[in-house]
């Protein structure tokens, strides 16, 4: 099933030249897919098409087959949730409890299955204790997590997030990434913009490289990572992983590698050496 088409899509702010141009682009359900480019080659701009929040000039976006030109953001937020990159951008409400609780609110869910979300996901990312405080009040990363929380509660077909690692500790981080799977494994669609590679080869199975407005790269993260070209292209460096693989090609060390079991199981075969799993 199609969850996200989008077709010749064109977009430009007021009558500045165009930040998107002809993007073309098919994500199915259950798929988790990772956005990268340098800043300004559109990514955000992309992601806000898929609840409505901008509409094509030229082309279409369709969500699960509802073009959505023809639909509201309220109604496009019930099944695509996104978090933005600044999550004060979404704030609101005076506390924490309140700003969580009111997607559900809003969505008409039953008053104990909203205190029993909310007390979850508040719980889940450590900040059950915080949540008479106004969201505004909280750290970075704590900000980040409230963020999110208020997405995930209502538990949306499609999830978005814009640099959700950032400002995160090691716990936080891997919280992030273990919930993701999670909600990837009943069969929900996971899309993150990030420039975050380590966050990609951990949680993601596709990448779509952006640059100037247009996607220059689409597919399995190991060949699109360990492409010097389009990494050059987008102005990405590689991981630490890929980078040392490259500097050892000499030895015979592939070039295709991004992790570091990969990394471990190359040299070992390179120089013949013993390995125990």
């Amino acid at each position: 099933m199609i969850a996200i088409e989008v077709k010749n899509l064109y977009f430009a702010y007021y009558d500045e030249d165009y930040v998107l141009k002809d993007i073309n682009l098919i994500i199915r359900k259950g798929e988790r897919v990772a956005i990268m480019g340098e800043n300004g080659a559109g990514k955000t701009t992309l992601i806000k098409h898929f609840n409505g929040l901008l509409k094509p000039k030229r082309g279409y976006v369709k969500i699960f087959g509802k073009d959505t030109r023809n639909f509201s953001v309220a109604e496009l937020s019930r099944i695509v949730g996104i978090v933005f990159q600044n999550p004060e951008h979404q704030f609101f409400a005076e506390t924490i409890e309140k700003e969580v609780a009111f997607a559900l609110e809003n969505f008409g869910f039953p008053k104990e299955e909203i205190k029993r979300r909310v007390e979850n996901i508040l719980k889940y990312f450590g900040l059950l204790r915080y949540k008479d405080k106004s969201p505004y009040s909280l750290s970075e990363g704590e900000k980040k997590r409230v963020a999110i929380a208020s997405v995930l509660v209502y538990d949306p077909e499609i999830i978005v997030l814009d640099e959700p690692t950032t400002g995160q500790d090691a716990v936080q981080r891997k919280r992030i990434i273990d919930l993701m799977k999670k909600i990837s494994s009943l069969g929900k669609t996971i899309i993150a913009v990030t420039h975050d590679i380590d966050f990609v080869i951990e949680l993601f199975d596709r990448v779509i490289i952006m640059a100037n407005g247009r996607i220059i790269a689409d597919g399995p993260i190991k060949e699109i990572l360990t492409n010097r070209e389009v990494l050059s292209k987008a102005r990405l460096l590689p991981s630490p992983i890929t980078q040392c693989a490259w500097l050892l090609k000499e030895l015979g060390v592939p070039q295709n590698i991004l992790t570091p079991d990969e990394f471990v199981k190359s040299i070992i075969e390179v120089f013949q050496l013993e390995y125990k799993d």
